[in-house]
């Protein structure tokens, strides 16, 4: 029996992938494929010719099933680059996206003027880690605190933790009561209840909980804005991400509350990052 090349089930993967709707199927294939045979996706086209064994064929058609159901590429391969760092994903937390890699960036920047021995920072609603792992990979002297709603979430969270780093489970600063911290950065959900029904397929195969902040999107700002004082220690910082459009609301918020702070923009211009002072 003839043995199927490597060219012949990317193109098998396109046309199925089409059929069933996916955007960029030939794209999609090939992330996919290149993916499952430990391959770059240039690679395939240097060993197009080459025939497939069935126990390759098997986990191929496996994920090509998955991302026609409109599962995401990275739940497929279960792990996803960020930043300095490759870490596990699965539907228990989001996908790291690449404005939060923009927000590590500018805390990074801020961070690397300052002593950080003995200084505590907390990365609440942390998902996957993505935030509060880099930041203590980059700066070790900082005692880093990950904490989430979701035991799931923390779950994968440890799984990707390289560097001493403490966990917390519970809903925002529940878990705190009593302490302190120097340094406080929180990527909240913040999708609203009319919004979240627009989104793709895919980012419904994500977990709502760590999408929807309420019926404006605005409900864990104001809770941060309302309570951060009693946890964020004096010369503190604390940095937010935001929905696009959300800034002056969410400044409105937070300056209510006494807080001197500012939204900066993403690459596309839109308003992504809040940073607050004490």
């Amino acid at each position: 029996m003839a043995m199927i090349t490597l060219l012949e089930v990317i193109r098998r993967s396109e046309a199925f992938l089409a059929e069933k709707g996916i955007d960029r199927a030939r794209r999609e294939a090939e992330e996919v494929i290149a993916d499952i045979l430990g391959l770059r996706r240039l690679d395939l086209y240097l060993q197009f010719d080459r025939p497939l064994l069935e126990n390759e064929l098997f986990p191929l058609r496996q994920a090509i099933q998955r991302r026609s159901n409109r599962e995401p590429v990275a739940y497929i391969s279960g792990k996803v680059l960020f930043a300095d760092l490759s870490l596990h994903v699965n539907s228990n937390v989001l996908i790291p996206r690449p404005e939060t890699e923009i927000l590590v960036e500018k805390i990074s920047q801020t961070l690397q003027k300052r002593e950080l021995a003995h200084k505590e920072l907390w990365d609440i609603c942390c998902g996957s880690g993505c935030i509060g792992l880099t930041l203590k990979k980059r700066f070790p002297d900082l005692h880093v605190t990950l904490s989430d709603v979701s035991e799931k979430a923390l779950e994968v969270a440890k799984q990707n933790a390289q560097e001493v780093v403490c966990f917390k489970q519970g809903d925002l600063f529940t878990p705190f009561q009593g302490m302190k911290c120097d340094f406080f950065v929180c990527n909240p959900p913040y999708v609203t209840e009319s919004d979240y029904r627009l989104l793709t397929p895919e980012v419904h195969k994500e977990p709502k909980i760590a999408l929807v902040g309420g019926i404006d999107g605005l409900d864990f700002y104001r809770r941060i804005a309302q309570n951060l004082g009693n946890y964020l220690n004096p010369g503190g910082l604390a940095w937010l991400e935001l929905g696009a459009g959300q800034g002056e609301n969410v400044k409105k918020i937070f300056q209510d509350c006494h807080w001197s702070c500012h939204f900066e923009s993403d690459w596309s211009g839109h308003d992504r990052f809040f940073f607050i002072f004490n």
